[in-house]
């Protein structure tokens, strides 16, 4: 028989935030280590660390009273905590699918010819860079995709709309590939390797 797979980061956080909405009640660290694992499958040794991870994310509240500190947490604010969250991350999206298309359209002006490589490949490692980012956001905004649906559709749509804007773009320097190639009757490793073209450049899927 297969070994029942443990929960998730997320899964133990989600669950955590239903103990806080379904009993609208103010608990002790201690009350949560006794609740969390009886009634949702929460290890114990891992309840001290998820709960800090929501009052970081600003999704449980928490004071401390005397000698004790308590933590709460309200639907209402939890909601307004992720949407929060989630437009910066969009704004950052946004911020660096434009700069990855000002690096496109960069490239895509140089002249065929100039011999200043070195620029070239800082543009394509600056638009690597890029890519990572925008890969690091996607994961980020997936975490939050079971807290607001209709927010995270928005995203995706924004982000395929930057990928289409980025493939488009690698259209544009295939072109000017070819064009080189008929032109000057130049072997594509040449131009790759004269222009800093990754050899592994291609469409997003």
């Amino acid at each position: 028989m297969s070994k029942k797979r443990g929960l998730s980061v997320e899964e133990k956080r989600t669950r955590m935030m239903e103990i806080f909405f379904e009993t609208k009640d103010v608990f002790q660290l201690k009350d949560i280590e006794k609740i969390a694992p009886k009634e949702k499958g929460i290890t114990a040794m891992s309840v001290k660390e998820v709960l800090q991870s929501l009052v970081d994310d600003s999704m449980v509240d928490t004071d401390r009273i005397g000698t004790s500190n308590y933590f709460w947490a309200f639907p209402s604010k939890a909601l307004h905590a992720r949407k929060r969250k989630l437009e910066e991350l969009q704004n950052q999206f946004s911020e660096y699918s434009q700069k990855k298309k000002s690096l496109q359209e960069s490239i895509e002006k140089s002249k065929i010819g100039r011999q200043d490589t070195a620029e070239r490949a800082a543009l394509i490692k600056e638009l690597t860079a890029l890519r990572q980012k925008r890969d690091q956001l996607k994961a980020e905004i997936d975490k939050y995709k079971e807290c607001d649906p209709d927010i995270v559709e928005e995203i995706r749509q924004a982000n395929k709309v930057a990928k289409e804007a980025a493939n488009r773009w690698t259209d544009n320097i295939f072109a000017a590939k070819s064009w080189a190639k008929r032109k000057f009757a130049f072997e594509e490793s040449k131009i790759d390797k004269t222009f800093g073209i990754p050899e592994d450049f291609d469409y997003i899927n």
